[in-house]
């Protein structure tokens, strides 16, 4: 085993969500290539509405500790309207910088429908504005409900594709960083 660990994020509230059977797909990848892993269900957090003034509510201290012990972190989430979801939004407010910058990311969507595109995009944004790095690689699942018999992915080729995300978050978690990115440096909410 090296030294790197990788915590998912799971941006689905369903219980039989295909974001999750994804993330845990990732994360036995990365675990092959020698990682730690966790996998942090938003399930089983207390997380009320952001609001700034109340930054430790619930099982925020929780979360934030998590999420700063990766060396890389996967992000994943269902496509809701066009975009990621609403819990996975919630997370990312709780944390900021300190869990964040510097830190490799590895994005991951699913979608009902077509090819999730701008689900990876509004999340590749969020993480440049922390002064993440993005690994160019991503994966995407669209068609989620022709593409899963229960646990079990139907598409070798989807399937290589997260697997390879769990490997390059892996590969890339001591990447050099780059000097902060413009958006970063214009995220005032991201240091409150």
């Amino acid at each position: 085993m090296n030294d790197t660990h990788v915590v998912a994020v799971c941006g689905s509230l369903r219980d039989a969500s295909f974001t999750r059977i994804a993330l845990d797909r990732a994360l036995s990848a990365a675990e092959e290539f020698g990682a730690s892993t966790d996998h942090v269900d938003l399930r089983g957090l207390d997380l009320p509405v952001f609001d700034p003034d109340e930054r430790d509510a619930g099982d925020a201290d929780e979360l934030r500790r998590r999420v700063d012990a990766a060396d890389s972190l996967i992000l994943g989430s269902p496509v809701y309207h066009g975009s990621y979801s609403s819990a996975l939004k919630n997370a990312l407010d709780y944390c900021g910088f300190d869990e964040f910058e510097h830190t490799t990311v590895g994005l991951l969507a699913v979608s009902g429908g077509a090819f999730p595109v701008t689900t990876l995009d509004h999340l590749r944004s969020v993480c440049r504005a922390l002064n993440a790095w993005v690994v160019p690689h991503q994966a995407a699942i669209p068609g989620s409900r022709s593409q899963f018999d229960g646990t079990e992915f139907l598409d070798a080729s989807i399937e290589k594709r997260v697997e390879t995300l769990g490997r390059r978050v892996v590969e890339y978690a001591h990447i050099e960083p780059d000097p902060r990115t413009v958006e970063s440096i214009e995220n005032v909410g991201g240091d409150d």
